[in-house]
């Protein structure tokens, strides 16, 4: 069956922003989606939240997908390294992805070690990378990290700042139709 594990960003939760549009869409086209509540997520711990995803995902295969938005798509990258040799899932989208801690300490723990984005790239049949043009935390050149280093498509929206709910007087980003489509493309 084609699955589909969307991971909410630092400070998310199951019916933020986009996430539940994007499951009711991808449902419609047959998917098993989970959007699991990952451990204290207002401090987002990668000890915490890589066991969380493992367990969700259970056994990886061909017809799994992951979405990840922002602290998300690091914990989906980490995942990737440690998937065992010879597995390999249908793909990856990144929403407001990014390869730093972006000068927060809050993150540093998902960072301890370099990524290593040649064992991450044989992981995933095709990677996909969304950012804004005004993301007020996540700079564009992550979009183009990912394109050069796992040779991900990039999709740049314009004006939809990270991706979130209403932050710092921001309007809510409450359907994200690329992130389907992307899908419904890495399907083909």
């Amino acid at each position: 069956m084609k699955r589909a594990v969307i991971v909410h960003c630092w400070d998310g939760y199951p019916e933020y922003c986009w996430y539940p549009q994007t499951k009711r869409a991808l449902e419609a086209k047959g998917f098993e989606v989970l959007v699991p509540v990952m451990p204290e997520t207002n401090l987002p711990k990668l000890a915490l939240w890589l066991p969380k995803l493992k367990e969700v995902i259970g056994e990886a295969d061909g017809d799994l997908y992951l979405v990840g938005h922002s602290a998300g798509v690091i914990t989906i990258l980490r995942y990737l390294e440690q998937l065992a040799e010879g597995k390999k899932i249908g793909g990856v989208i990144m929403v407001a992805g990014f390869t730093d801690n972006l000068g927060y300490k809050e993150l540093e723990n998902f960072f301890e070690t370099p990524i290593d984005f040649e064992k991450i790239k044989g992981k995933a049949s095709r990677f996909i990378a969304i950012h804004s043009d005004n993301d007020p935390y996540v700079p564009l050149k992550h979009g183009d990290i990912f394109k050069e280093k796992l040779g991900a498509k990039l999709i740049i929206k314009h004006n939809k700042g990270h991706f979130s709910g209403p932050v710092d007087d921001t309007k809510s980003v409450t359907s994200l139709p690329e992130v389907l489509e992307a899908i419904m493309e890495m399907e083909k």
